[in-house]
């Protein structure tokens, strides 16, 4: 049987100097050594003539030596060395830096191969310091070759001898991981023959199969360890099983609104789990504006209705006082305590909560980072809910555990994950979905357009604005950078204030403010005291404002797509638009020229 933990010093072509720099790249034994894989590959199988060569492909060619190669002294520790190639089709012109032992290699009657990036000067194709051999060898010409992440000192084509020679050591002697059954059923590879195909594929075909095997097997462990951990934890650690008597329903049935099916799917789900031993470990994910938080305030009315208290952690001040007005709206007559925590509150108030929190007197405690402080201490916590939880870090969210015994944990997620890649990333997470937006939710219209249809732009926010509405703009930056081009707030900011829009009420917000002076702004934006907003993305997590309808976002191409998406929860409560101004979609922009003019006009 095969030693995979055999040193890396003692593969044939390593030795202890080599050992060292394999080391710097993780590789300490045969194992690391034939699962190191390629970053890229380069297909050195196909050659063009002479006259087929492109300006800046790399390529392969056959060619013989014309005459001798010319040396060139440039200055002084520079040399340049010079020689023309030719085939039946023309010549080129290979030139090397510094290596003058060439000037004995190539022998004027004897064909070789070049492989290299071409570039084209007066029509004349050029390489420089091209893979060469003769036309007989083929070790870095004439197939795929791999390519390798490396580190100083460390050529390609020494790994590549020596994942040679590693994998010479275990051919056909890896122990096959994955069962027959599963291989037929979804036409894999042999584990042997994935490892040498990922290496040194024959085609791209025998690759691409030998990265599904690969592919497959790695997730599927990912996939039965994150398994193994979620039922290690249900059996070692009994939860909280809250009454069946504590009925959802009391709540419901009292909403100024009916909850979509999707929410009382999702309810059902989260009610079997809290009436159940075993600790709930669920992750909630809906589209911005599908009712989340509904569902979230449903499940804390069943917790301490039982007895227990909840805690609600938010990213942001904004939002979590958002949060504590629609709590407080919605159970003003169940005699439930609803308190605010986060870092902008007077130290007297805050003592004043945390003891109150610490004698059971508050029943739903909702805050920023701030719960995560060692002086908030709960009396008997039953459920911990976090809103956008990728905003709280795995350590973040497990101290607000660790403040209960075993509390039910609901995590919720506005960011669009398909269902397969959260089974990966949330193996020990249960997952419910609302895949239906509430009835009052307007389609959200977006545009990719060009700063060509700026003034467009501005008579359509002048429109709006003219019939009562509000309007979002947001930046990349705060501030102008002259390293990135790229519009920034205060930019913006003094360019609608003074020039564009100098009738309406401007105002600006980001994250360099001090907490007080963005909820200030927000709560004037939110009163309707100001029509144009411009922001940062600081506004993807915030309040809702259902008098704007319109967003602008500038350079959208530098935001990333769960950030797009996020915004997009900032509008919608009634027929919204968002116009997203880049130069990169101008083939989007053109697929949407008619709706453009349609809504820029109506």
């Amino acid at each position: 049987m095969i030693n995979l933990e055999k040193e890396i010093q003692y593969i044939k072509g390593v030795g202890p100097n080599r050992a060292t720099l394999l080391n710097k790249l993780g590789i300490y034994n045969l194992k690391d050594l034939i699962t190191y894989f390629p970053r890229e590959y380069e297909d050195r199988g196909k050659p063009k003539t002479i006259a087929e060569l492109e300006n800046g492909e790399e390529a392969l060619i056959y060619a013989y030596p014309v005459g001798r190669m010319n040396e060139f002294k440039i200055r002084k520790n520079l040399t340049l060395c010079k020689l023309i190639v030719k085939d039946e089709t023309g010549s080129c012109q290979i030139t090397w830096y510094n290596q003058s032992y060439l000037k004995s290699v190539f022998k004027q009657d004897k064909k070789y191969k070049f492989y290299g990036k071409v570039s084209k000067k007066y029509g004349r194709p050029e390489m420089q310091s091209p893979v060469y051999e003769t036309e007989e060898a083929n070790r870095n010409t004439g197939k795929i070759i791999p390519i390798y992440p490396l580190t100083y000192s460390l050529s390609q084509n020494v790994i590549r001898k020596i994942i040679e020679n590693g994998l010479n050591e275990v051919k056909g002697k890896l122990e096959e991981t994955l069962p027959e059954y599963i291989l037929k059923e979804y036409n894999l590879y042999d584990y042997n023959t994935a490892i040498n195909e990922i290496h040194f594929p024959e085609n791209f075909a025998n690759f691409n199969l030998a990265k599904k095997r690969l592919v497959f097997e790695e997730l599927l462990s990912m996939q039965l360890a994150l398994l193994s951990l979620k039922n290690k934890y249900e059996v070692k650690k009994p939860g909280i099983e809250f009454s069946k008597q504590a009925k959802m329903s009391e709540i419901i049935d009292k909403l100024p609104f009916k909850l979509t099916k999707a929410q009382l799917r999702v309810l059902e789900e989260i009610d079997k789990d809290m009436e159940t031993g075993k600790p709930m470990n669920r992750l909630m994910q809906g589209d911005v504006g599908s009712g989340k938080t509904i569902v979230a305030l449903i499940s804390a009315y069943k917790a301490v209705k039982t007895g227990y208290q909840a805690v609600i952690m938010a990213p942001t001040a904004i939002l979590a006082t958002q949060h504590l007005e629609s709590f407080n709206e919605i159970l003003k007559d169940t005699g439930i305590k609803c308190e605010l925590l986060i870092s902008g509150i007077t130290k007297k108030k805050k003592e004043d909560i945390l003891q109150r929190l610490a004698n059971g007197e508050i029943d739903i405690l909702i805050g920023t980072h701030a719960v995560l402080e060692e002086n908030v201490i709960f009396k008997k916590l039953g459920l911990v809910v976090t809103d956008e939880q990728h905003r709280f870090g795995v350590r973040q969210r497990s101290i607000i555990v660790e403040k209960g015994a075993n509390p039910d944990i609901l995590v919720m997620t506005a960011t669009p994950i398909p269902r397969t890649l959260a089974l990966i990333l949330y193996g020990d997470l249960d997952i419910s979905i609302i895949d239906e937006l509430p009835p009052n939710r307007k389609k959200i219209e977006t545009y990719a357009v060009t700063k060509g249809m700026e003034q467009r732009v501005n008579n359509f926010i002048t429109k709006n604005i003219e019939e009562g509405r509000q309007c979002y703009i947001v930046c990349p930056l705060v501030e102008e950078n002259e390293e990135i081009k790229a519009k920034s707030v205060m930019e913006i900011y003094e360019e609608y204030k003074n020039n564009i829009f100098p009738n309406y009420r401007v105002e600006y917000l980001h994250g360099k403010m001090k907490p007080k002076e963005k909820d200030l702004i927000m709560d004037e934006f939110k009163n309707g005291n100001i029509d144009i907003l411009i922001s940062t993305t600081v506004i993807e997590v915030g309040v809702n404002v259902p008098n704007s309808n319109i967003m602008i976002i500038e350079n959208a191409e530098r935001f990333g797509l769960a950030q797009l998406h996020q915004l997009r929860g900032r509008v919608g409560r009634r027929r919204t638009s968002i116009i997203l101004y880049t130069e990169i979609s101008r083939k989007f922009t053109d697929n949407k020229r008619k709706n453009e003019s349609y809504i820029f006009n109506k």
